[in-house]
């Protein structure tokens, strides 16, 4: 009996020494940080002139620096220019026509008119007098019904003529209709709108950087007959940058919009970048075959978007990185 008393307590202890060690160990599993494993993903720019014709320049070549604004290429821009001193002779045109309508008729135009009138007035009461002395030569049989009718037209030309000079003179006192002003004023919006588009096109044969970055790829050389919309050049950006990672249900709950992060690759392992998850995906899909990640690529995740707040150049596209929270997650990594 003296000898199983140590026994006892030699047992005792050594439950005591693994109880303690299981809780330790689930103590750090529970306080172990949560890891994701991603890639760089930066956004790119095909860029195009909104215009087509013969490309004139290109000044940059892959790899390039750009900054925002900068003058990357230009098409050849005399048939732009043909068409904007077309389209401004158009509008000078179209300007002093309505300008005409509006004005009305000069005093000396009506003068004028209101001389015709005048002259038509006097031919018809010569006219309608010589038709009245005929009728009354035709009462006695003093001439023929011929002579009668011939002056009778002649009456009513001239008094038809007369109408005519004096709706003329009408015209001219009043001015023109408000139709005719409203057709003159929509035509020269007309040439304004087409010239507004011609200085457009004009200027849509340089091409600018939309934001800095670095030139990925140059498509075409100078010489070549492009298309509006043909892509010329491929811009990577400079910002923003993100990282695309992935994470499981199990440990959704602690990836929240706005958590930040440490983001470590494989050139700088121990000087971490920094970051915030912008967007968390509402939709479940099976793990990309570019994650490297403990488990099975089969699983479905969520994918996120990391944004990286203190980038530099040395994050590329495509570039592998893990991402490190630091906020008491209860569950094991991807």
């Amino acid at each position: 009996m003296k000898n199983k008393k140590p026994m006892v307590v030699l047992v005792v202890i050594a439950l005591l020494v693994s109880c303690f060690g299981g809780w330790m160990w689930y103590q750090s599993e529970q306080e172990k940080p949560l890891t994701l494993y991603g890639n760089v993903d930066i956004r790119t720019v095909n860029m195009s002139f909104r215009v087509g014709g013969r490309l004139a320049t290109l000044q940059v070549d892959e790899g390039d620096s750009i900054k925002a604004g900068e003058t990357l290429g230009e098409l050849d821009k005399g048939p732009y220019q043909n068409a904007l001193q077309q389209a401004e002779a158009n509008v000078a045109a179209t300007q002093a026509k309505f300008d005409l309508i509006i004005a009305g008729y000069r005093d000396e135009e009506i003068a004028q008119v209101a001389a015709q009138v005048n002259q038509a007035q006097a031919a018809y009461d010569y006219a309608q007098n010589f038709y009245q002395r005929q009728q009354g030569l035709w009462a006695r049989r003093m001439i023929a019904a011929n002579e009668l009718e011939n002056s009778r037209s002649s009456s009513d030309q001239a008094k038809a003529t007369l109408k005519a000079a004096r709706d003329k003179l009408s015209q001219y006192r009043n001015g023109n209709r408000p139709q005719e002003i409203a057709q003159a004023q929509a035509s020269l919006q007309q040439a304004k709108a087409q010239l507004s588009q011609a200085q457009l096109d004009l200027q849509d044969t340089t091409l600018t950087a939309p934001s800095a970055g670095t030139l990925l790829t140059r498509a075409v050389e100078p010489g070549s007959m492009l298309n509006a919309g043909n892509t010329v050049l491929t811009l990577s950006l400079t910002r923003p940058v993100w990282v695309r990672a992935y994470v499981n249900e199990v440990s959704l709950y602690n990836v929240q919009p706005g958590t930040e992060v440490q983001i470590y690759t494989d050139g700088r392992p121990e000087k971490p970048y920094h970051g915030k998850i912008g967007f968390v995906s509402p939709t479940a899909e099976f793990t990309p075959k570019t994650v490297e990640t403990p488990d099975l690529r089969t699983d479905l995740v969520y994918r996120l978007r990391i944004i990286v707040t203190d980038a530099d150049d040395s994050l590329r596209q495509g570039m592998p990185v893990t991402v490190s929270f630091n906020n008491g997650a209860q569950h094991d990594p991807l």
